[in-house]
């Protein structure tokens, strides 16, 4: 019985469950290079995100460059006659009836409010208004951003201008459309500066200014595109329909544009800013494992030099060098806005076919856009600026001493100042987003585009100043051009360096070190 006890006991039918091997990941975790910033230490200067993020958030671009716009065929200078018999002045007392010449446009803002004669002046205060709109835009969505979050600010002005631009088509009052369109103009002006503040803070600094730069070919696209939208649709109010209803596929940017991560991780949110870091690190295939530590510390170095608190526009001017930085950064932006806007209506008022001095204008801003990613690459932000500025400095004071010669001659003078404002444009984007510090980056760049509408708005007033003599526009053009050249000097390159963080961060950055 013993030996029967000590038998050894019959296999089992069914083997022991051996261990499965662990499934392997999705992808191979690509490692992101450390480098100063924190942000772009975990999701790596410029991956398959940042690209998706750049292409989505572009489209508002061209809205920007529409709805700015615009307004050169929606009050298109429309030709009148007087219908009385031998009163040939269409403004005269005698004239008791009059028409306008349809040829060229069935209806503009013109013909349905009649601004004619005394009242033509209001065409212009239309667009002054809208500029006006642009620069509130700029600031208060600016401020609002900082103090709320770039999500919410910028889903704001995206569906303002939507819903504001469709009821500028239904207007039934000159005054109902200035209103309106002061309204879409506020919201563009806040598309403009949201939108390149959520890129630049999520994008490192090997591929920012390439990126910076071509973020605004699509305005110059935009601004060309609507001499197409003017030749095929004659009538204002479908135009405006035209260049609105676009603005209904922002609708996607509801579900495609997280907050900011940077502006998570400066305002003290860190656990949030690590969520949306940790999604973009996925879709970057970089490691997520070491987000969390990392993040959490650098905050805390972070709040060990400066407490955390929301930034205002005040705090660009409370130290020295910020103060000194914010001041000579908006001066670039008034005379750029000054000089390209004055200067495209000066080439816009050559006569002419209008689409076509339209069409030209608006492409001559595509080859300057390229030009610069080029010399901002190799040449840096600083340099490229004093560049071009003088570039345009040199056409316009030509054209002082030439305004008596050939138009031909004229024109070429404007066209090199033109293109050197081309250049200048999108360096100023460029460059101001990495001047200021993340905590009133928002601001700063609100605070720039403001005083660059003040230069929009002043343009068409110094272009009146020809009444009095043909080289006084050009002259003050010039000057200001060579002042923006002298105050360039002044200001620290930014090229390839870390976004300053806080405003100790920005007072530093740039400041040379005594030894």
């Amino acid at each position: 019985m013993a030996q029967r006890d000590k038998q050894t006991p019959l296999p089992s039918p069914h083997p022991p469950p051996q261990a499965q091997p662990k499934p392997k990941p999705k992808y191979e975790p690509r490692p992101v290079e450390k480098v100063k910033d924190p942000i772009i230490s975990q999701i790596g200067d410029f991956r398959r995100y940042q690209l998706f993020f750049f292409l989505i958030i572009v489209l508002c671009k061209f809205g920007s460059g529409w709805h700015t716009l615009v307004h050169i065929f929606l009050a298109a200078h429309t030709p009148q006659k007087c219908l009385t018999e031998n009163v040939t002045d269409a403004c005269s007392k005698d004239c008791k009836k009059m028409e306008f010449d349809t040829s060229i446009f069935q209806t503009t803002i013109i013909t349905e409010w009649n601004l004619t004669c005394h009242r033509h002046s209001l065409a212009s205060l239309s667009q002054s208004i809208v500029m006006t709109g642009i620069m509130v835009g700029g600031m208060a969505f600016g401020m609002l951003a900082d103090g709320w979050g770039r999500r919410p600010a910028f889903l704001l002005c995206c569906f303002m201008q939507l819903v504001t631009g469709l009821i500028v088509c239904v207007s039934p009052y000159f005054w109902f459309y200035c209103v309106f369109r002061f309204l879409v103009a506020v919201a563009t002006g806040g598309t403009m500066t949201v939108s390149f503040v959520l890129i630049m803070e999520i994008i490192g600094p090997k591929k920012r200014e390439l990126i910076g730069i071509l973020y605004q070919i699509p305005f110059n696209i935009g601004h060309a595109s609507l001499a197409l939208f003017a030749y095929y649709i004659r009538t204002w109010r479908w135009l405006q329909f035209s260049v609105t209803i676009f603005s209904a596929i922002f609708v996607i940017y509801i579900c495609l544009v997280p907050e900011s991560p940077r502006w998570l991780l400066t305002t003290g949110r860190v656990d949030k800013s690590v969520k949306v870091l940790e999604r973009i690190a996925r879709h970057n295939r970089a490691p997520t494992e070491t987000i969390k530590p990392e993040i959490e510390a650098a905050y805390q170095a972070m709040a060990s030099k400066q407490p955390t608190k929301k930034g205002n526009v005040l705090d660009l001017f409370r130290t020295p060098y910020l103060r000194l930085k914010t001041i000579l950064m908006a001066n670039n932006w008034l005379v750029v806005c000054m000089v390209y806007y004055g200067v495209a209506q000066y080439i816009a008022k050559l006569g002419g076919d209008i689409f076509l001095n339209v069409l030209i204008a608006a492409l001559l801003g595509i080859p300057g856009t390229l030009l610069c990613v080029v010399l901002t690459k190799y040449l840096g932000r600083k340099l490229t600026l004093m560049l071009s500025n003088g570039l345009s400095a040199i056409g316009l004071l030509l054209l002082v001493f030439l305004y008596k010669s050939k138009q031909l001659y004229q024109v070429i003078c404007a066209t090199v100042g033109l293109f050197g404002a081309s250049i200048t444009f999108p360096n100023v984007y460029l460059y101001g987003a990495e001047l200021f510090p993340t905590v009133v980056r928002s601001n700063g760049m609100g605070l720039c585009s403001m005083v660059g509408r003040i230069g929009g708005l002043v343009a068409p007033l110094i272009n009146e100043l020809s009444w009095y003599g043909a080289w006084i526009t050009p002259l003050i053009f010039g000057i200001a051009s060579i002042l923006a050249v002298l105050g360039t000097i002044f200001l620290p390159e930014t090229r390839g360096m870390p976004l300053p963080e806080t405003l100790e961060d920005g007072e530093k950055f740039g400041r040379k070190v005594k030894t």
